[in-house]
């Protein structure tokens, strides 16, 4: 056990380093997504598969407890009063958003790309949710493999950096104003991290609105998960009558992390913790959360994400597209 956590430390302490180096500082990607790669590198080096036995309990339990533990501490980053404050109007434009990408993602995917259910399903929940932080909740919900998870977060690093740029240079060309424009980058950019730095860069009102309307999209991913679970389970076991290579689920799939993260946001909107603790318990779950991440990129083998190739990146460009351009039309339409 003790081997594969200290792979997880030492991967996640590097991440976390790679933020504060210059000229890393400012892009915008979290320390998940460094100690991925990190781990994506140390676990293709020659002889590293060697030790694959002797970690494989460590990574194992990175990747199931840490993962669902780190996601139920996220919850301690939203409160209700953030949901209420901008109306239900919002609450409907994000679930416009969501359902949409993740259908027409679903299917794009899988009918005109022919790619695989969990790695088209991983990327389109990246994009219509959370990022990766929606990609790693549904790995733990469907039960994926390594590399479909690496390359569904990966895509979300590409599109999401790119939507940081991208959005400020657009608000001067849609006639917005900055709070419209705002709920218009909560409702469509993939990371927080990335919403945050689009709506800073162009103005204090877009920054809190667009704050706001991501974390009510960030809320949704409770139902997503519910939905998706049962969704799943009944999928496999569609599959599994016809063939015997697929095994049928062993009952009903309910994503209890879920719930954890649910009653960390109701916590969190009326218990007021004192500030120390607070910071420490959110802290504590974005280490999770990364160890969790350098766990599936050590595992995560270069020649699986070779045979995934070029269609995952094609459906997120895709996705990309759909949230600039319908995003815009139903913020407008929803909230205009």
């Amino acid at each position: 056990m003790w081997q594969g956590l200290s792979i997880c430390v030492a991967l996640t302490l590097a991440g976390f380093g790679l933020t504060f180096v210059p000229g890393l500082a400012g892009t915008g990607i979290s320390p998940l997504v460094f100690a991925m790669l990190l781990g994506l590198v140390v676990g293709n080096l020659p002889g590293v598969a060697r030790v694959a036995s002797v970690s494989g309990p460590g990574l194992k339990f990175a990747t199931r407890w840490l993962l669902r533990s780190g996601i139920v501490l996220f919850g301690l980053s939203l409160t209700l009063q953030q949901v209420i404050g901008l109306g239900p109007k919002v609450l409907v434009l994000d679930t416009l958003v969501i359902v949409s990408v993740l259908v027409a993602g679903y299917w794009i995917g899988t009918r005109l790309l022919g790619m695989d259910s969990e790695t088209t399903l991983l990327t389109s929940a990246g994009s219509a949710i959370c990022g990766a932080a929606a990609v790693l909740a549904t790995e733990a919900t469907i039960r994926s493999r390594p590399a479909a998870t690496a390359m569904a977060v990966a895509t979300v690093v590409l599109f999401g950096s790119l939507a940081m740029l991208v959005y400020p240079l657009l608000y001067s060309f849609t006639g917005m104003d900055e709070s419209l424009f705002g709920i218009y980058i909560g409702a469509t950019v993939h990371e927080v991290a990335q919403v945050v730095a689009a709506g800073d860069a162009v103005g204090n009102q877009a920054l809190a609105n667009a704050v706001i309307v991501k974390l009510v999209r960030v809320m949704l991913l409770v139902p997503f998960l519910l939905i998706i679970g049962q969704w799943w389970m009944h999928r496999i076991r569609r599959l599994s009558q016809g063939s015997e290579t697929v095994a049928p689920s062993g009952g009903l799939v309910i994503p209890w992390f879920a719930f954890g993260f649910l009653a960390m946001v109701v916590a969190n909107s009326y218990i007021t913790l004192p500030a120390p603790m607070h910071q420490g318990l959110v802290v504590i779950g974005q280490v999770a959360l990364t160890m969790a991440m350098a766990a599936l990129g050590f595992e995560t083998r270069i020649e699986k994400l070779k045979a995934l190739g070029i269609k995952p990146f094609i459906l997120a460009l895709i996705l990309f597209v759909m949230l600039i351009t319908g995003g815009m039309f139903a913020s407008q339409l929803i909230m205009g």
